[in-house]
């Protein structure tokens, strides 16, 4: 029974709620680690020199938007998860 006033009672999670968060976590963190490695590698030195990416440089100033390649990033990360979601 809630007292008047009292803050109502937050549910413990699961086990599986918290095992399926921390592979997320997991999974997470495996996946900045490679796309670390590829930055560092120089294998995506394209990204943000696509036609439509906007680059200003001047004397003491620069304006940098890469319009494209997030585009091409939020495409590719749709699909990537639209296929693990059908795969859950």
């Amino acid at each position: 029974m809630r007292i008047p006033g009292q803050a109502p009672s937050l549910r413990e999670p699961s086990r599986m709620e918290q095992t399926s968060a921390g592979q997320m976590i997991v999974f997470a963190g495996i996946a900045l680690v490679i796309v670390g490695i590829l930055v560092w590698s120089g294998a995506l030195s394209w990204l943000g020199r696509l036609p439509g990416d906007i680059r200003i440089e001047r004397d003491g100033f620069r304006l940098y938007v890469p319009i494209t390649s997030m585009i091409v990033i939020s495409i590719f990360l749709t699909a990537l998860l639209a296929i693990i979601r059908r795969f859950r």
